[in-house]
């Protein structure tokens, strides 16, 4: 009986062994998965200090934070897809090592690549870059400098739509609240140099939604906050587009949205707003929603690294 005991220990320490052997191949990037827990998002303690500036490091946490609510959201397709965020002044942007799943993605391993496709920092892992990837996203940060973060995905949802004649219907608040829709037309999967120009053409100069038709979505925003806002928004757009076609399209109220899209984001940007009084800040697009979600994931243990605008949402006694 001990015998047995002692050999089902010495299988266990051996299993536990050799998936640690196999992690530190890629710089010990998954440890903390061989012993079942979550992978940090700020690992930034793996790279020296003077290796990214201040902005530079909360942005890769902000990013890779992004990642793991679109996982959590169950939007991904395993390794494939892909989320950017301009840093810098130097038209350089991070994006995800392909061959990652977005769980895995953390603030150290993101890759930081120019618009010309040279990699600038390779982060920590042995990866690359996906030329797909890459063309769609330095595409728009191309052509719309004020666009600081891209997320690009194909949920069910999104995709149905993308493959609607009528587009985008202004039929729910939340697709009113996005604004203006973009489209592009399917030419098969994005490796085409000259495609880069018409996807930001596309695009146009102010919009930061654009379906992919037969493909997906695009949802830009000026923050990695905003993007967040508009990923969520137009998702659930889609969802609720998808569900209502179910009582044909003769049954529903599609809205004059020219009126209703300047009321919408009037009261989007609105200052009157209670919790802005109550603690005198002012918050931006996406900002609030998405720094809840960061409370959410730093209780799960994840470590975000986020720069809170407001730590503590809780009053003190003198506050009450």
């Amino acid at each position: 009986m001990l015998t047995l005991q002692v050999r089902n220990i010495l299988r266990k320490c051996y299993k536990v062994t050799s998936m640690l052997a196999v992690v530190s191949r890629t710089k010990h990037l998954h440890t903390s998965a061989a012993c079942g827990g979550h992978i940090p998002i700020n690992d930034l303690h793996r790279v020296s200090v003077d290796r990214y500036s201040q902005k530079e490091r909360e942005e890769r946490c902000k990013l890779a934070a992004l990642y793991r609510l679109v996982h959590q959201e169950g939007w991904t397709q395993y390794i494939y897809n892909h989320i950017t965020a301009r840093v810098g002044e130097d038209h350089h942007f991070l994006l995800n090592p392909f061959g990652l799943l977005y769980e895995e993605v953390t603030a150290s391993n993101l890759l930081k690549v120019s618009l010309e496709g040279d990699v600038i920092d390779p982060g920590t892992t042995l990866l690359g870059v996906n030329l797909a990837g890459f063309m769609l996203h330095s595409a728009i940060h191309a052509a719309r400098p004020d666009v600081r973060c891209i997320v690009h995905i194909h949920s069910p949802y999104a995709a149905a739509v993308s493959t609607m004649k009528c587009g985008l219907l202004p039929i729910s608040q939340e697709a009113l609240l996005l604004g203006e829709i973009s489209y592009h037309p399917y030419t098969g999967i994005l490796v085409d140099q000259a495609e880069r120009e018409a996807i930001g053409k596309n695009l146009g100069p102010k919009n930061k939604v654009m379906m992919l038709q037969n493909h997906g979505i695009v949802a830009c925003g000026e923050t990695v906050e905003e993007a967040w806002l508009n990923t969520y928004g137009t998702i659930h757009a889609c969802e609720i587009q998808v569900q209502a076609m179910a009582a044909g399209l003769d049954n529903l109220i599609v809205k004059d949205v020219k009126e209703l899209w300047e009321r919408t984001a009037g009261m989007q940007s609105s200052d009157s707003v209670d919790h802005q009084t109550r603690t005198n800040l002012m918050w931006e697009s996406g900002q609030m929603e998405f720094e809840a979600m960061m409370r959410q994931l730093d209780r799960q243990g994840y470590q975000t690294g986020y720069p809170y605008k407001l730590p503590d949402v809780y009053a003190t006694p003198s506050q009450q």
